[in-house]
């Protein structure tokens, strides 16, 4: 049973919060069985729906882990964040948000109907399909291994490798993402792309989306956007805090595709998340009194392939939602 919040007396030790959490994954892992995988991208039927895992990395150094931690799994739309960030550091803040906007669409991740009929100069936001193809078309190079070169190097700047890209999955999306397609054209025709490369921006995207990550990597992503963009541990600045900040906003706002309301309101911390069941969430420094774990701030990586109508995991939202009631992680 899930154990109740924590007091003023509670000693916070790594392994007092490491049963805290063992329990309440073994508690949210029957929601599994509500969610269904992602039919259309086929490869993704082969997950598992059963699988839940949660990783927590502090920016004090500590990291808590429990379930299905171990497997490994495609970065999906978690992937539009870091693509939006690199853009953002390669042409600049302004001539990114000149061609995709920062507003919530309300509408579902991949559609189309809203940028023609509310007659848009620019799709709504990065996190959007329409906004992310149009953010991948912004990477310089001339090759699709040009364009990601910068994401991968990012990626490793942070966590210390270089992650593969599924080939598997990239092929399967590359052969099935019809909708996508539909999309790319719809943005070429009304200008909205860099350059009318269509099928070299789509490679591009589709690959961001296959990059192969785990929950740990995952948690240590959201830490360091929960430090605004800088190592604890050198003092580096991976990301620039302006740029960083965005990304953290954007998160809030519309990284929930269109359930983003609601968890802005129900849990109120940045996240992202994929359909592979992947969830980046963060939880900055927080200036409270209580005895509360993370109180430096922290990521949080969730996997779990079941997913709800919107395209979330099903359990990895009502996982993360008590843990932020518990711990007080919202930023409000």
């Amino acid at each position: 049973m899930v154990q109740g919040a924590m007091n003023q007396n509670t000693k916070l030790t790594k392994d007092w919060l490491q049963n805290y959490v063992d329990d309440w994954v073994k508690f949210y892992w029957k929601h599994t069985k509500e969610g269904e995988l992602p039919s259309y991208i086929p490869i993704l039927q082969q997950a598992n729906k059963n699988h839940l895992g949660i990783s927590i990395m502090g920016t004090n150094g500590v990291t808590i882990e429990s379930g299905d931690v171990d497997i490994p799994f495609t970065i999906q739309s978690i992937s539009k964040v870091f693509t939006f960030i690199v853009a953002c550091m390669q042409r600049g803040v302004s001539y990114v948000l000149d061609r995709v906007d920062v507003e919530p669409t309300g509408e579902a991740f991949n559609s189309i109907m809203h940028l023609e009929m509310k007659q848009i100069k620019k799709p709504f936001n990065p996190f959007v399909n329409a906004g992310a193809i149009t953010v991948t078309s912004l990477l310089t190079g001339k090759t699709s291994a040009e364009k990601l070169e910068p994401l991968l190097q990012l990626l490793e700047n942070i966590l210390g490798y270089r992650p593969a890209l599924n080939i598997d999955v990239f092929q399967s999306e590359m052969q099935t993402s019809i909708r996508n397609r539909a999309i790319g054209y719809y943005l070429v025709e009304t200008g909205y792309l860099e350059s009318d490369q269509l099928e070299l921006t789509l490679e591009t995207y589709f690959k961001q989306c296959s990059i192969e990550i785990s929950l740990k990597d995952l948690a240590h992503l959201g830490m360091i956007l929960a430090n605004d963009g800088k190592d604890p541990k050198t003092g580096t600045e991976l990301i620039p805090k302006q740029v960083a900040r965005l990304a953290k906003s954007l998160m809030l706002t519309c990284g929930m595709y269109d359930a983003s309301g609601k968890f802005a309101a129900y849990v109120g911390i940045p996240a992202k998340s994929g359909v592979s069941g992947g969830i980046v969430a963060i939880a900055p420094p927080r200036a409270r009194e209580e005895n509360l774990p993370f109180l430096e701030g922290c990521g949080i990586g969730v996997y779990g392939p079941a997913l709800d109508k919107q395209g979330n995991s099903i359990a990895g939202i009502k996982l993360i939602r008590h843990i932020a009631k518990q711990w007080d992680l919202s930023i409000f």
